[in-house]
């Protein structure tokens, strides 16, 4: 006979199992949905806009220096820690700086299409900077919102998803709106770009607050305390406290070393896309031809390294995905190389758009897998008490590439020239996969 006590417990059991996988698959989701929303605002500024100010007459060299602009990329960490403590609108601390930054996010990219890249460049870089400000301040939520939503064994799925939407997002301005430009105005493009904010809005709104996952964390909160000597002593600890841990928990020269290879494991990679859309035009391609090809050329790479990178994390853990996944992104920095060897081309045929398919496929792969170990990493590497301000010190860090080298690609291209600047691209990936041996070894009994 069955023993209905132990019945009992088996259908308990498998309700359980039911209720978590629920609970996993809605977490999926929203990760689908940050990576997304951060992943917009971004490529807007890295593809549409750069091919905007292209398509305009505007020179190589200013459109990288344009890249200066997206300084608050790396002074984040500056303001994370007041977004750790402080709830301005009452959603919650993580809910609330994403619906401020996320709706001024639509309104700023919607204005920025009301500009003329002849007359008012100077507004556009005002604006740029203003959008680079609150997409950085939406990433240091969104990392912490989704870090205290995830259980370390989640870390990997959960980022690759994040990271692969992230890629996914790059397709309305790198893709739709580059072929929306060939038959709308400027204004229009801008505006239909904007829009694509919305579901953002709409889910943090509907969705819960993640619960803090160290009961310590809720008396660090500040209360808005009337003596002035406690904010200070508040403040004082609010700004130290996430930083001297990090250093704590893992001594001087780990930490340093770790900051080291946040550093350069996307250095290579990083600078190499810095200019991408503008050398596809220089190759010969229209914007219709580049919207086109990334559209398909990016997607199915973006889905099979989402399918494949989260499941190997979860098999092979977050250190040898590292190893693995930073070859694969050192190679992609190949295609560009290939590229400018046989480009630029007089005429686009067949052969030439394969070509341009092959190495827009490849980077997004490589990239995708790349990133997407990089920050499970990253968020491997945080305190769930300091979860915003650890993880905003780590990721702005990894934007001084992109943001203060990335500002001088221009006059290197025009030194150098394409083919030389991609090789030098390469050599610089190097050093940050080297310093895998240091701090994420093949071999890591706790991996």
């Amino acid at each position: 006979m069955i023993d209905m006590n132990n019945r009992d417990d088996l259908e308990e059991s498998e309700a359980q199992l039911k209720e978590r996988s629920k609970i996993f698959r809605s977490k999926m989701v929203i990760c689908l949905f940050t990576g997304f929303a951060s992943g917009l605002p971004f490529f807007l500024l890295i593809q549409l806009l750069p091919a905007w100010l292209e398509s305009e007459g505007i020179s190589i060299a200013a459109i990288g220096a344009l890249s200066l602009t997206q300084f608050p990329y790396i002074g984040k960490f500056l303001w994370a820690p007041f977004m750790d403590r402080f709830s301005p609108l009452g959603l919650g601390r993580r809910r609330d700086w994403m619906v401020i930054s996320q709706t001024s996010l639509l309104l700023l990219i919607i204005t920025l299409g009301f500009c003329s890249p002849k007359w008012d460049l100077a507004l556009i870089s005002i604006i740029s900077l203003t959008i680079a400000l609150f997409s950085a301040t939406q990433d240091i939520a969104l990392d912490a919102f989704r870090r205290e939503l995830l259980s370390d064994n989640e870390l990997g799925l959960g980022n690759s998803i994040h990271i692969n939407a992230f890629r996914l997002a790059g397709l309305v301005p790198g893709s739709l709106s580059l072929i929306l430009s060939h038959y709308l105005d400027w204004e229009s493009v801008f505006i239909i770009t904007a829009l694509f904010m919305l579901p953002a809005i709409i889910l943090t709104i509907v969705v819960k607050e993640p619960m803090t996952i160290d009961a310590e964390a809720k008396v660090l909160i500040i209360k808005e305390p009337k003596d002035p000597n406690l904010i200070n002593f508040n403040l004082k600890n609010i700004i130290s406290k996430p930083f001297t841990e990090f250093i704590n928990r893992n001594g001087v020269k780990s930490a340093l070393l770790i900051l080291l290879f946040i550093f350069l494991y996307k250095l290579g990679d990083s600078m190499a896309t810095a200019l991408a859309t503008p050398f596809y035009l220089q190759m010969g391609y229209s914007r219709i031809d580049i919207g086109l090809i990334a559209k398909n050329a990016s997607l199915w790479p973006s889905v099979f390294g989402a399918l494949i990178g989260g499941a190997l994390m979860i098999k092979i853990g977050i250190n040898r995905a590292l190893w693995l996944f930073g070859f694969v992104q050192l190679f992609s920095i190949f295609g560009f190389i290939w590229l400018s060897i046989n480009g630029p081309f007089t005429t686009i045929a067949r052969d030439e758009l394969i070509l341009l398919a092959i190495v827009i496929s490849f980077e997004a792969l490589g990239v995708g897998l790349g990133t997407a170990a990089f920050v499970a990493f990253i968020a491997k590497t945080t305190n769930p008490l300091y979860t915003a301000t650890q993880f905003a010190l780590f990721t702005s860090i990894a934007a001084i590439p992109r943001t203060l080298i990335n500002a001088t690609t221009g006059f290197m291209v025009e030194f150098l020239g394409w083919t030389t600047f991609f090789g030098l691209c390469t050599v610089l990936a190097i050093p940050g996969i080297l310093l895998l041996y240091k701090v994420a070894p093949w071999h890591d009994k706790s991996e």
